[in-house]
């Protein structure tokens, strides 16, 4: 046999994590949230970090291992069995793609006070876009302001789903900068601690009834008035969208796999449920030619999500994000889709012990029920699709 590669024995030892680390985690956390494992949490990071699976995507000269997109996507999917992967690994979001923002474009003040302590996990980040009184749809349509005064910027405005602010360190906040700029150069992106006076943090935001806590909550969040010093702008003025969009095409590929190990790891579930979950003294529900026939159906579309999106994201690094832009919403329509589908159907396998918190499948439902929503809704997406075959045929669809 051949000799495993360095990213297949990554991926065992991440595997060996994930079930002899991670999942036990799970009970507690369902019990008692975020507070009730925080500990737990720590040393498991401080585990990953011997294991060399401590944010592998980083350059070499930032700790990490130069990982390729291709590798990193099959990692992801390791890590995404469990609601604690990514986070034990530095490698969640939306701390990931605010590294990418600052390593690309933060000065070397910037990457001092904020990237370098993110990378080493000893803080933590959000990205505040959405507007609550705005279609999330319509990213270029936005209240939220700053203007320059002196030495500072002047920050007015209010975002929500701005994911895992509850003991974030600082927020990469989207803030029109030039409201008589074209629509896609209004918009910058600016660091605001979060200890910033008139950086005010609402409340988190219950999802299906769950509030949440720490990392894993959304938060609502308003700036107030809220000065910040000149030198806090992140990149060029009006490039916020242009960054947005950087950071959105690999942003896209990680939730994706992600999103296949929950499949996966659900898949599991509803396996080892239809072999023992009996009928009668005769029967299990697997004997069911309805339940193999889901079985069989999740994962065949478990496989060939998984094939889409290894296949987006060499195109994205071999292409670039233009030319890979309709694989991205292809594969974020698709794999959203068979998340929910294969959620759903193990969720019912388990009866009424599917919707309890005793298990982890009923809180991956109330969570990632938002995927057909976050990075665009599915609809969006599918005009993308549409309009760029539609194009090569000759017709330019309308808004």
């Amino acid at each position: 046999m051949p000799e495993p590669t360095p990213i297949d024995a990554l991926l065992e030892r991440a595997e060996r994590f994930v079930h002899d680390t991670l999942i036990p985690l799970e009970p507690a956390f369902l019990a008692g949230g975020d507070e009730a494992i925080r500990s737990d949490l720590d040393a498991a990071r401080d585990q990953a970090r011997d294991l060399g699976l401590w944010a592998p995507q980083l350059p070499v000269e930032d700790g990490g291992q130069a990982m390729p997109l291709r590798d990193f996507a099959r990692l992801s999917e390791t890590l995404g069995q469990t609601p604690f992967g990514h986070y034990a690994c530095n490698v969640q979001a939306p701390d990931i793609g605010n590294m990418e923002l600052l390593h690309s474009h933060a000065s070397e003040a910037q990457r001092e006070t904020f990237y370098r302590p993110l990378t080493r996990g000893a803080i933590r980040s959000c990205f505040a876009m959405t507007e609550p009184e705005h279609a999330g749809s319509n990213p270029v349509w936005m209240s939220t302001r700053a203007v320059r005064d002196g030495d500072s910027w002047v920050i007015d405005g209010h975002k929500w789903f701005t994911s895992s602010a509850d003991g974030a360190a600082f927020a990469v906040t989207m803030a029109v900068t030039d409201p008589d700029a074209a629509p896609h150069a209004r918009a910058s992106m600016l660091l605001v601690p979060t200890d910033a006076p008139g950086f005010v943090h609402v409340r988190n935001i219950p999802v299906m009834g769950e509030r949440g806590g720490g990392y894993f909550s959304h938060a609502e969040v308003r700036f107030e008035n809220c000065r910040v010093p000149a030198d806090s702008l992140l990149g060029e003025q009006g490039a916020g969208f242009a960054m947005a969009q950087e950071r959105l095409g690999p942003g896209r590929v990680h939730h994706a796999m992600r999103w296949i190990g929950i499949c996966r790891r659900a898949l599991d579930l509803l396996c080892q449920r239809a072999a023992a979950r009996q009928l009668d003294p005769d029967r299990v529900l697997g004997d069911q030619q309805v339940i193999q026939h889901w079985i069989a159906e999740c994962a065949t579309n478990i496989h060939a999500a998984r094939l889409m999106v290894l296949d987006c994201a060499e195109a994205l690094e071999t292409q670039g994000g233009r030319a890979a832009r309709q694989q991205v919403s292809m594969i974020k329509v698709f794999v959203a889709d068979v998340l929910m589908r294969t959620l759903d159907r193990a969720i019912q396998v388990h009866g009424a012990l599917g919707v309890t918190d005793d298990i982890i499948l009923a809180w991956w439902y109330r969570h990632e029920r938002a995927a057909r929503i976050y990075d665009g809704p599915d609809e969006v997406h599918k005009n993308v699709i549409a309009r760029r075959l539609l194009k090569a045929h000759g017709l330019q669809p309308g808004r």
